[in-house]
């Protein structure tokens, strides 16, 4: 029996089928929603970073330009230069899973201490600042000792130690401030970085200072991009990753110049770009700052992997008594005296910025690096709202309400990864 095949039926069936055929390429998206993605995948990274830049736009534009003059810009480097200090120590602390109450009582302390030193006793200021660090990082050792060998919570052991050390204050002083303090001190808080001659627009070593600072800051950037791609991590298109050096060039750029349009860049402000240097690279880098994100992201299992969690406790709190001190000596230098209220309230300072700079309350998250931003989210805000006249009743209010929202983002989003 002879079948007969019909020619359109053969035509269709020879004919490409959609799934078959070769598939359209898709429009690769434009650079603005390569962007976004990019943002919403780094939300916690660059969600403060935003926030920073809005808040200061706002504030320049409410208060004229005053916000962004480069006076303005100095004194809020050098008013904040303490807290941030204690910022990159807190979060370091709360990233290993614990706490710092006592970083306010413990910079009195030791403010106090540095001036009993010095003008009491005539000791050598550069002698008393290694003694005041050294000191710093005995009253971490106690402390950890008995959070991390003891068991003892970190809340309840650094509360006591804001209440003895808060006391110790009240006695070395005897009440009273001891004022004037070392010149060579003061000079650390309240000067600038020496002129290499004379020039009527710019401070030619801010300049150069701040040119390197941008060339190493890309240069990182294409070092750990480089690294992602050897290893096989996702990574950013090449546009989103131009856009991004070029914000960092221009945030960069656009602060020297400021800076070098006044007095040059303040010598705290060089202090706080050291420490953060080192700090960010340590946690970041280095098997100690590794493990400080195990054991607080999850303890057990570090402990399983060799990690020596009680020693690497013992060293955060170590680490954070010697920042204090320097937070200490930085707020003395630039009150030029030690007074028995320093360093009221300098802890929860700190902690509000760790937190809105990323931290997370239940440990293993949170970056160096955030945590300046968040500082500086928090003296932007006091810097700003002071220039308008705002109370400081509401400015509390308004920073604690910044608090509740960033740690409630962070809340949201944990939830959301979750699901």
């Amino acid at each position: 029996m002879t079948s007969t095949v019909n020619p359109q039926s053969a035509q269709a069936d020879s004919a490409p089928s959609p799934a078959n055929s070769p598939a359209t390429p898709p429009t690769p998206p434009g650079l603005r929603t390569r962007l976004s993605a990019y943002l919403m995948s780094h939300v916690r990274q660059s969600g403060m970073v935003v926030a920073l830049v809005a808040i200061v736009l706002l504030f320049q534009v409410w208060t004229s330009g005053i916000l962004l003059k480069p006076l303005n810009v100095t004194n809020i480097i050098q008013q904040n230069g303490y807290i941030l200090v204690l910022a990159i120590g807190m979060v370091i602390v709360i990233i290993n899973g614990h706490i710092d109450l006592s970083v306010g009582s413990v910079a009195g302390f030791i403010g106090a201490m540095s001036a009993v030193l010095m003008v009491r006793n005539d000791m050598p200021w550069p002698v008393a600042v290694v003694v005041c660090v050294l000191a710093g990082a005995v009253i971490g050792a106690w402390q950890g000792f008995w959070i991390a060998f003891v068991g003892i919570p970190s809340f309840i052991v650094t509360l006591g130690g804001m209440l003895v050390f808060r006391g110790a204050t009240q006695y070395l002083l005897e009440g009273q401030s001891i004022a004037p303090m070392p010149r060579g001190l003061e000079q650390v808080s309240s000067g600038f970085l020496p002129e290499w001659g004379t020039n009527a627009l710019y401070h030619w070593p801010t300049v150069i200072l701040g040119a390197v600072i941008m060339v190493a800051a890309v240069v990182v950037q294409f070092r750990r991009r480089r690294s992602q791609i050897r290893y096989g991590q996702d990574v950013s298109g090449v546009p989103v990753f131009i856009a991004k050096c070029a914000a960092i060039v221009v945030a960069l750029g656009a602060v020297t110049l400021l800076l070098a349009s006044y007095r040059g860049v303040p010598i705290v402000g060089i202090i706080l770009v050291v420490l953060t240097l080192v700090y960010a690279f340590m946690m970041r880098n280095t098997v100690f700052g590794r493990q400080v994100y195990a054991v607080g992201g999850n303890p057990a299992a570090a402990a399983l992997s060799g990690v020596r969690n009680r020693w690497v406790t013992l060293a955060v709190f170590v680490n954070m008594g010697m920042l204090a001190a320097i937070a200490g000596l930085l707020f003395a230098a630039r009150l030029n005296s030690a007074t028995p209220q320093a360093g009221i309230n300098f802890e929860l300072e700190a902690i509000a910025a760790a937190f809105i700079g990323g931290a997370s309350s239940s440990g293993g998250v949170g970056t160096v690096f955030g945590a300046i931003v968040g500082g500086l989210v928090l003296g932007v805000l006091n810097n700003g709202m002071s220039i308008l006249g705002i109370g400081s009743d509401i400015q509390q209010v308004i920073k604690g309400l910044v608090l509740l929202a960033a740690v409630g983002f962070d809340v949201y989003n944990k939830r959301k990864g979750g699901r």
